[in-house]
């Protein structure tokens, strides 16, 4: 069986390295075409462009890592089918229950493949990416954030005009509220710079206190602001929420929820990223049914037609349970698993079908 393993092991491998190969190339085509709208436009060039696409190919491999793996093992299985070597396999004493423990086994190593891609290596080199492209135009915020960034730390609304891609602030307004949502005071700085272990530091402030019986002046070189917010956590306005590590997802759920703000694409977001590295168990051994059909020649390439639509079908249905999730504020945890386990059941189903044949 170790036998067996190991050769199964390196033809859905290669396979699913060569699925990959293709489609970072057509996503990163489509990237690419979709930058060339930009180019030209504030300084930002063809070479600016190519880069950002390249830094943004580890998220789009994270993204349909469960679809390429799906498609890799049916190629790989089905080409196998077609050349009798399943048959002898299953006549060697491979049952059904035997395979997709394999296919599981194979599967746990691309599993710990997506986690590591999409925990340590897509989220920085996507804020990277996001960095990269806004230096290049020379801007200081993503596009749907042109109204400022804000946050809400405790009593304090804070407002920043521009984001830089160092994550500096500058343009800080602070709205200070009192325990019965009363305005007590209203702080502009210039800029805000963040300290390690002293919070952040605003310059060039001008506070403006409403005392019960007058409105009282100040103008100050300098303000610290004491905060659990830090860089890490402003950055989330470069990434979107499924893009980001759990390191950065888990405090600033808890940063969110602490300030009785929404959180809901968040949590799902965060549910997301720990369901996800196992669908591409659950994609693989959807792939075995269709091996264990007998095949006529030339059926190879009908199967892995088959297994994109499959893999385009989950990747919707993921999409879809996410934003229903969040319209409906179904729990997090539903909407992360929902997919998966839609797919989980069409598989047993196939399984047992084909057995029963």
């Amino acid at each position: 069986m170790k036998t067996i393993r190991r050769y199964l092991s390196y033809e859905i491998i290669a396979a699913t390295g060569l699925v990959m190969l293709a489609f970072l190339a057509l996503f990163g085509f489509f990237d690419l075409v979709e930058e060339l709208d930009k180019v030209g436009k504030a300084g930002y060039r063809l070479k600016h462009a190519l880069i950002f696409v390249v830094l943004s190919l580890p998220s789009r491999a994270y993204e349909i890592f469960p679809i390429t793996t799906l498609i890799g093992t049916l190629f790989a299985l089905t080409s196998l089918a077609r050349n009798s070597e399943i048959t002898a396999m299953r006549t060697a004493g491979l049952s059904t229950r035997k395979a997709v423990i394999l296919i599981a086994q194979i599967g746990l190593m691309f599993a710990a493949t997506t986690f590591v891609l999409g925990e340590f290596i897509a989220p920085p080199l996507e804020r990277v990416a996001q960095k990269w492209r806004l230096r290049s135009t020379n801007s200081t915020l993503p596009q749907e954030l042109r109204s400022g960034f804000w946050v809400r730390d405790g009593r304090l609304f804070v407002n920043a005009e521009r984001v830089q891609p160092d994550k500096g602030l500058e343009g800080v307004r602070i709205y200070e509220f009192d325990e019965h949502s009363k305005l007590v005071s209203l702080s502009d700085a210039v800029r805000g710079e963040y300290k390690a272990g002293q919070g952040w530091l605003l310059s060039d402030v001008t506070r403006t206190s409403f005392l019960p019986d007058r409105t009282q002046l100040e103008r100050l070189p300098q303000l610290q602001w004491k905060s659990e917010l830090t860089p890490e956590l402003v950055s989330v306005v470069m990434v979107t929420p499924e893009r980001m590590a759990l390191r950065t997802l888990v405090p600033y759920v808890q940063h969110l929820k602490d300030n009785n703000q929404k959180t809901g694409r968040h949590e799902v977001a965060l549910w997301k990223k720990l369901v996800f590295p196992f669908a591409s168990i659950v994609m693989m051994c959807l792939a075995l049914p269709f091996a264990f059909i007998h095949h006529r020649s030339g059926a190879v390439g009908a199967k892995v037609l088959l297994g994109v639509a499959i893999g385009m079908t989950f990747h919707l249905l993921n999409g879809l349970f996410t934003n229903l999730g969040i319209i409906n504020a179904w729990p997090a945890a539903v909407s992360a698993v929902a997919p998966s386990a839609l797919f989980m059941v069409a598989t047993a189903a196939m399984l047992w079908w084909v057995e029963r044949r």
